[in-house]
């Protein structure tokens, strides 16, 4: 038989064997952490042991499939070959290939289950409730629909939570007033200034005057200089979105570790975050920006592809790796007349040509967007553990420790 079946047959027997044996491992753990097993004793990557899981786990029968794996049979055996040096013709053997698209949505709700019971039980055992505080300074429509999401989610989690608005007009000297009351109130454990500000503040100097315990979004000098150490004190807080992309690598199956990532971008934001996050994970980092020369070349290596760089489409499936995992970060509005409002939002990934190569990757909208509200929730949990002396949940699994 050809390797690749007996690969994909062996996956199968360890798979299947854990499941009937009943073991703590098979009972307790994702399905996903199973094939990942079977993936390293049988030199097959966990993209590839994902989809052996999906195509034999069916809906409402057994296992069930792995978190976002839109596939079926067919998709294993397009994810097998990819994985084991195949084109993406012949990974997809009869009819065209089509990657598995993770769905952000689907992981930011189990996310979000996942804080709700750490906050209930932070209310039940220590009788606190993490405290979220955000303040919006003007009237921009797309701050305040940010700001509504953020308080309907947080207190749909059961948060305390508490806005401070001010007109557009307002001094900056109100603004520092109002942050240094939120950083002595014992209820708020996370403060959350929404950009922009107004011209005429100076958004460092306010930024600046939130304490690092309350910097819920992980901007602070002393977190992001913790997030780049090695070893050492983790930070109290991890920038959102980048957090976000590590989920859901993390929780489609995705073994990071020497892999070769790309990022394309490097603000302080999205592109150095996420790059010092995937280097702690023991990927091999590349990234990339404006100055970089022939940034197609840089890509076409790429095992992972986080695209953060604000041009819309900008990548296209020609210059991926077959089989590779594509992360788009961006979110730009592209003139659509079919469109009820005139445009469409889409990535910076080509996602029509970029799907026929990939072997996974996030759509837009629905991709990284839905994690970046649910990650500040999570780090809202973890300001108010800290505050009562408790170790903050983890973003990295195991085996490579928690960051």
């Amino acid at each position: 038989r050809h390797p690749v079946i007996r690969k994909r047959e062996s996956a199968r027997h360890v798979i299947s064997r854990q499941t009937r044996l009943g073991s703590s491992d098979a009972a307790f753990e994702a399905p996903m952490r199973i094939a990942w097993r079977a993936a390293a004793a049988l030199g097959v990557s966990g993209i590839a042991a994902g989809a052996l899981l999906s195509s034999q786990h069916a809906p409402g029968g057994g296992l069930g499939r792995p978190f976002g794996w839109a596939g079926g049979a067919g998709a294993g055996k397009q994810a097998v070959a990819m994985c084991d040096g195949g084109s993406p013709a012949a990974a997809a053997g009869m009819g065209g290939h089509h990657a598995v698209v993770i769905s952000g949505r689907r992981v930011a709700d189990e996310i979000r289950a996942e804080v709700r019971a750490e906050t209930d039980r932070l209310k039940r055992d220590h009788g606190v409730t993490p405290g979220l505080a955000v303040v919006l300074v003007g009237n921009r429509t797309d701050s305040a629909t940010y700001v509504r999401a953020k308080k309907a989610m947080a207190e749909s989690i059961g948060f305390h939570s508490i806005d401070c608005k001010f007109d557009e007009d307002v001094s900056e000297r109100e603004v520092l007033d109002c942050v240094t009351a939120l950083n002595e109130d014992p209820q708020v454990h996370a403060i959350l200034v929404q950009l922009p500000l107004p011209a005429h503040m100076d958004e460092h100097k306010v930024l600046s005057a939130v304490l690092v315990e309350k910097d819920v979004d992980g901007f602070s000098a002393l977190n992001v200089g913790n997030l780049a150490l090695r070893g050492g004190k983790p930070p109290l807080a991890v920038p959102c979105t980048p957090a976000g992309c590590i989920e859901l690598l993390q929780r489609s199956g995705i073994d990071i570790r020497g892999k070769e990532a790309v990022v394309l971008g490097r603000s302080n934001i999205v592109g150095m975050p996420v790059a010092h996050l995937l280097q702690s994970m023991d990927a091999t980092v590349t990234v990339c920006h404006s100055r970089t020369a022939d940034i197609e070349s840089h890509v076409r290596r790429a095992d992972i592809l986080i695209a953060a760089i604000g041009k819309s489409e900008f990548v296209r499936g020609e210059w991926l790796k077959p089989g590779c995992v594509v992360i788009d970060v961006g979110i730009n509005s592209k003139p659509d007349p079919t469109a009820k409002r005139g445009f469409r939002l889409v990535g910076d990934v080509h996602f029509e040509s970029a799907e026929k190569v990939a072997g996974m990757i996030t759509p837009v909208p629905g991709g990284v967007g839905p994690m970046t509200i649910v990650m500040l929730m999570k780090n809202t949990v973890n300001l108010c553990r800290n505050s009562i002396g408790l170790e903050r949940l983890p973003l990295r699994l195991p085996p490579s420790g928690g960051k």
